[in-house]
C-alpha cells in the first residue's frame, strides 16, 4: 500500500516540531502537605497553616500553606515562632499516607493529558513533550489543561495550585517552574539562553547549596555569568567529578540527568513527641524503627551488611556511629546491634548515668552494604550473626517467622498486628512511613 505524500502545511509542521527545543514540562505542586490539609478540610482553606511531625510547640513546620508563607514562616520554621508571627494558625498533624495516595491521584490525572516521565519527588514531575506538544503555544495550552484538570478532578480539588516550568531539558524545566510561584508558568526556550539566566543567583539553579556556592566563589565565580562561561575542566576541578562538566552542560540546555533507580539505603528517624523523651521510650522507638527497616528490606528482597544509629538531644549534642553486620535481613540480628549501638551512646554520651536530666528530642537508624538476598548464599544468614547458638538451621525458622508476621500486618494493614516485644507505652502512628525529600513511601511502608 503507497501512502498519499504529505501536504506542504504538514511537512512544515512536522519540521516546526523538530525545530522547537522545548522538550519538558515541569510540574511543582505548590505547599503540597499544606494544600492537602486545606482541601480535605474546607475550614483551614484561605488560611496559615503548618504541618508539623508531632503536636509540639518545640518542633518545627515541614510544611506551610501560600498563606502562612506571607507571614514569613516556611518549612523549618520552628512551631513557638509560628505562634508568634501569626496567633491562631492552623496546626495539622502530617499524615504521609494521604500525601502518598494524593500524589498517585495527581498522577493520574496528570496521565490524562501527557504520561508522566518521572517522578522526582512527592510534589514534583516532569513530562516528555512529543509533536506538535513541543510548539510554544501547545506547550502552554497543554499546561493550562493539566492544572484545570487537577482543580476539576472531584479527588482533588482548587487546593491542589501548582508552578510549571517547560524548556529544553528537565534542569531548566526545573528551574523555571521555580521563577514564577505560586500558581506559575514559565517558558524558557534555548535561543533565549543565557540571557533568561543571568538575573538569578547561584544558588537559584538547582543542585547549587550554600557549600557548592563557597566552592564556586572560592574560585573566583560569582555569578551565572561567570559560571556560563568556565570550561569543561574548570568545572571538573571545582565539583571534584565529571559532574562539574554535566551541570554546565545541563544550564546550557544540552544534556540532561543520567536516569538511575539504586537503591544504597534503608533509613528511618523520628522526632519524638514529649511523652517519648525519656531513656526508655527512645531506645524502644529505636528498636521499632529498626523493624521497620527489616521489614522493608524483606519487602525489597535486600540483606544489609551495616546499620547505623543517631541520636539528637535536647542541648543539641548529636551522636551517631556503626556496627558492622553480617549481610541480613533479620530482625533479630538488626534489634541486637540496635541494642549494641544503643549501650555505646549511653557510655559515650553520659546519657545512662543517674543524674542525667536530658531528655532524647530524636532518634534514627540507617541500613546500607545493601544486596540482593538471592546473591547472597543462605549459610551467610546464620552463624556468624553474632546472636546466641546461632545457626543457619535457626536463621531459616525465623526467615519463615518475619515472612509470616509481614503477611499477617500487609493483610490486616495494621504494622503492629503481630509484633516484636515492646512498644512505647503511648501507642501513636508515630511509627508511620515518612516522605523524603527524594523518595517516596510505597503504600505497603505504612504497615510495617
Amino acid at each position: 500500500m503507497t501512502l498519499p505524500p504529505r501536504s506542504a502545511a504538514d511537512t512544515a509542521a512536522r519540521e516546526a516540531w523538530a525545530a522547537s527545543s522545548l522538550r519538558f514540562l515541569y510540574l511543582d505542586l505548590n505547599s503540597f502537605f499544606a494544600s492537602v490539609e486545606q482541601q480535605d478540610n474546607p475550614d483551614l482553606r484561605n488560611r496559615p497553616v503548618i504541618v508539623v511531625p508531632v503536636m509540639s510547640d518545640t518542633t518545627s513546620a515541614i510544611a506551610a500553606s501560600i498563606e502562612a508563607k506571607q507571614f514569613g514562616i516556611k518549612t523549618g520554621t520552628p512551631v513557638w515562632e509560628a505562634k508568634q508571627k501569626c496567633p491562631g494558625i492552623g496546626i495539622v498533624n502530617a499524615r504521609h499516607d494521604r500525601y502518598v495516595e494524593v500524589h498517585e491521584l495527581i498522577k493520574q490525572e496528570i496521565d490524562n493529558h501527557i504520561p508522566v516521565f518521572k517522578t522526582w519527588s512527592i510534589d514534583e514531575v516532569s513530562c516528555e513533550l512529543m509533536g506538535p506538544q513541543r510548539l510554544k503555544t501547545n506547550a502552554i495550552e497543554l499546561a493550562g489543561r493539566i492544572r484545570a484538570g487537577l482543580h476539576a478532578n472531584k479527588d482533588l480539588g482548587e487546593c491542589m495550585r501548582c508552578s510549571i516550568g517547560i524548556a529544553p531539558n528537565q534542569f531548566l524545566a526545573k528551574l523555571a517552574s521555580d521563577m514564577q510561584k505560586p500558581d506559575g508558568l514559565t517558558v524558557i526556550e534555548q535561543h533565549e539562553l543565557p540571557a533568561r539566566l543571568l538575573p538569578l543567583k547561584l544558588r537559584d539553579l538547582p543542585g547549587i547549596g550554600p557549600n557548592m556556592e563557597k566552592r564556586l566563589n572560592d574560585a573566583g565565580i560569582g555569578s551565572i555569568a561567570e559560571l556560563w562561561a568556565i570550561e569543561a575542566e574548570d568545572a571538573r576541578r571545582i565539583w571534584g567529578s565529571k559532574e562539574g562538566p554535566a551541570f554546565i552542560q545541563r544550564m546550557r540546555g544540552i544534556g540532561d540527568y543520567e536516569q538511575t533507580n539504586a537503591t544504597r539505603s534503608i533509613s528511618h528517624e523520628h522526632v519524638l513527641p514529649p511523652q517519648h523523651r525519656d531513656e526508655e521510650s527512645a531506645r524502644l522507638i529505636a528498636r521499632r524503627l529498626g523493624v521497620k527497616g527489616g521489614a522493608r528490606l524483606r519487602r525489597m528482597g535486600f540483606v544489609a551488611g551495616n546499620l547505623g544509629l543517631k541520636v539528637r538531644f535536647d542541648d543539641d549534642q548529636r551522636w551517631s556511629a556503626e556496627f558492622r553486620l553480617t549481610q541480613t535481613q533479620d530482625n533479630f540480628v538488626i534489634l541486637d546491634g540496635i541494642d549494641r549501638l544503643w549501650t555505646q551512646m549511653l557510655r559515650e554520651t553520659g546519657a545512662g548515668k543517674r543524674n542525667w536530666r536530658g531528655r532524647f528530642m530524636k532518634v534514627g537508624m540507617w541500613l546500607t552494604q545493601l544486596t540482593p538476598k538471592d546473591d547472597v548464599t543462605l549459610d551467610l544468614f546464620g552463624g556468624a550473626s553474632g546472636l546466641d547458638n546461632d545457626d543457619a538451621a535457626a536463621a531459616a525458622r525465623r526467615e519463615k517467622l518475619w515472612s509470616a508476621m509481614d503477611a499477617l500486618n500487609q493483610k490486616y494493614k495494621k504494622k503492629d498486628t503481630v509484633q516484636i516485644g515492646a512498644l512505647p507505652k503511648h501507642k501513636s502512628d508515630f511509627m508511620g512511613a515518612k516522605i523524603a525529600f527524594n523518595r517516596i513511601p510505597q503504600k505497603e511502608e505504612f504497615n510495617e
